[in-house]
């Protein structure tokens, strides 16, 4: 048995290597790009694969860093996470018990987008796809969060357990091939980070060997920077060693003949400590699948891996490092001036020295030429014209333009050209703005699926209700009956706050949210507010939503055989509407089989409404 599970470590380790080989030419460029980002913009992928430094090649040179990559960064990352991700699921038939339990999915992930910070976890994967091209998210439960349910008989707590959601970047995962173009066509991937051993021992209950693992971090360096006379410092990638550590590798298969399940092998170090099926039903139809969903900022044909806007800069931004330079040394030499000077007439070290300062006394050799400046020519317009040149196409490539960086408040350009143009920006973005939204879906509905798995018993949450209430509401997976999520007012995910209250305002003269009386709802007032960015009313009571509530409790009551009287605050032609509603579902035909008087005391119920309705 041990020779069997040394085996298939030792399998899954040279698979491991194997996949690591094939992407070390991605790697060097996702290491290259952090480098740029971060400013050290003096390297270049050496012989090897090796981010290498370049050293000045004069002591005079100007080597500065004008970085024009971040600021460009920050706009595409301030405008990607404005996206808005408001998540609903449909009904898995037009049933109106299939409606109510869409309602509660719906809640169930706003509970957990509250709970588990999930617009913070997609923030980050927007950063790490910006910057490599590419990020994933992965999705698991973990048995050892949630609530307490009990105790077990050693006395320790027994969790709930809830769902965990990590963001990956792209230096941990290894799919089995490069070419694939999404996780759907990749049959396994590898999960591999480094850990200390404490905490290999805390996870797997394993007493593994530790060693020294290479690990990537930043640090602050100066590589000959600067200009003439001081030097300048930047953060870069480096390699560095961590001490007393083990590589976990988990090695994902896609369930296959061999496999039905699939198969999930996890190895510390050279130790195998678990290979058994996939644990998460988290694929269509309550099939395991693979728990990982991938982002990419710009997607590449037959490739695995996106693209990063950075990758492209690079070029413009070396280019444009080396005219402002070009430019400096020669107004250094206009300003300094460059002197000529006759060989042996004058004292060369003192005049390399010093110079030719204010109020030096210049001796030089009777009978000698004087020293004197060369005349040099003005500086060249071709200079300012590259520049403005690479200004502009910085801009280009990096898919945003000067109107997301620069206040036009006070310039001459029409609201209809500025319109154009932040149009122009968004259509740039879109492929990320898709990218992030199929993301979203993808991430909700594997919650859900994850819910359906595990949620056996009745668990309890909250959300904050649309007039500041706090919710609380009990589910199980029985209650989970639609994974199809979709992303509402999708084509308000590029707009920013300013044209959201510019849209409400024209649909407001319009009257398109108002009544055929012309007539605003309370509802629609407190969502205007909310709309708007003005919080909520807490005093606007939505009428409507609290009648429809009640109504629904008294269609549980009914249900179970209680009675249930017609009180005269009633809206008692919505309460008819939602009682019907509800004698049309499969709940009532269901329950009709065993009770036969239930459709007498729903008519009866009715009738009363009724009654109320003709004295109005």
């Amino acid at each position: 048995m041990l020779d069997k599970n040394k085996k298939i470590a030792q399998e899954v380790i040279k698979d491991f290597q194997k996949r690591a080989e094939e992407r070390k030419a991605f790697e060097t460029l996702w290491r290259l790009n952090i480098n740029f980002l971060m400013g050290n913009q003096y390297c270049d992928v050496g012989y090897g694969g090796n981010i290498e430094e370049r050293d000045r090649q004069f002591f005079w040179q100007e080597r500065e860093i004008f970085n024009h990559i971040a600021p460009i960064f920050d706009i595409r990352f301030a405008k990607l996470i404005q996206i808005k991700r408001e998540l609903s699921v449909l009904p898995a038939t037009s049933d109106e018990r299939d409606k109510q339990t869409a309602k509660v999915l719906k809640k169930i992930l706003n509970s957990v987008e509250s709970k588990l910070d999930i617009q913070n976890i997609i923030n980050d994967g927007i950063k790490w796809s910006e910057v490599c091209g590419t990020s994933f998210y992965k999705i698991s439960w973990n048995g050892q969060k949630g609530q307490v349910v009990g105790l077990d008989d050693n006395g320790e707590k027994i969790y709930s357990g809830e769902v965990d959601i990590s963001v990956c970047n792209p230096f941990e995962i290894y799919p089995d091939s490069c070419t694939c173009e999404d996780i759907r066509e990749c049959q396994s991937i590898i999960h591999a980070r480094a850990f200390t051993r404490d905490q290999v021992k805390s996870m797997y209950g394993v007493d593994v060997e530790g060693k020294s693992v290479n690990i990537f971090s930043l640090a602050q360096v100066s590589a000959g920077l600067g200009g003439l006379g001081f030097n300048g410092a930047s953060t870069k990638v480096v390699e560095r060693s961590k001490d007393d550590s083990v590589i976990v590798i988990e090695r994902y298969v896609r369930p296959n003949k061999d496999y039905p399940n699939g198969r999930l092998t996890i190895v510390a170090g050279e130790c195998l400590v678990y290979d058994d099926d996939l644990p998460f039903a988290c694929g269509e139809d309550g099939q395991r699948d693979l728990p990982f969903i991938r982002q990419v900022s710009i997607p590449q044909p037959a490739c695995f891996w996106g693209t990063s806007v950075i990758e492209r800069m690079i070029p413009v931004q070396r280019a444009y490092n080396a005219v402002k330079n070009r430019k400096h040394e020669f107004l250094n030499r206009l300003s300094l001036g460059v002197l000529s000077v006759e060989d042996g007439s004058v004292d060369l070290d003192n005049l390399e020295d010093e110079g030719l300062c204010p109020g030096k006394i210049l001796v030089y050799r009777q009978g000698a030429n004087q020293p004197k400046y060369l005349e040099e020519e003005a500086l060249p317009d071709s200079f300012d014209d590259e520049e403005t040149k690479l200004l502009d196409e910085f801009y280009r490539i990096g898919g945003v333009s000067e109107t997301m960086g620069t206040d036009y408040a006070s310039s001459n350009i029409s609201g209809v050209t500025l319109e154009l143009m932040i149009n122009q920006d968004e259509i740039r973005l879109n492929s990320a703005f898709e990218s992030i939204r199929s993301a979203t879906k993808k991430l909700a509905k594997f919650v859900l699926r994850l819910y359906k798995q595990f949620a056996l018993f009745p668990r309890i949450a909250k959300i904050v209700g649309e007039n500041g209430e706090i919710e609380l509401f009990y589910f199980s997976s029985n209650d989970i009956s639609s994974d199809d999520v979709v992303i509402e007012n999708q084509s308000e995910g590029a707009m920013t706050i300013t044209q959201r209250r510019e849209m409400i305002f024209r649909l407001l003269d319009s009257g398109v949210l108002s009544d055929e009386n012309g007539n605003i709802s309370n509802r629609m007032k407190a969502k205007i507010v909310e709309m708007l960015g003005m919080g909520l009313w807490e005093n606007a009571q939505d009428m409507r939503e609290l009648h429809i509530k009640k109504a629904d409790n008294e269609n549980l009551k009914m249900k179970d055989g209680k009675k249930v009287d017609v009180c005269e605050i009633d809206e008692h032609s919505l309460h008819c509407q939602e009682h019907i509603a509800f004698m049309l579902g499969k709940d009532f035909q269901s329950a009709q089989e065993k009770d036969n008087q239930i459709e007498a005391r729903f008519l009866a119920h009715i009738r009363e409404h009724k009654k109320y309705l003709k004295e109005e």
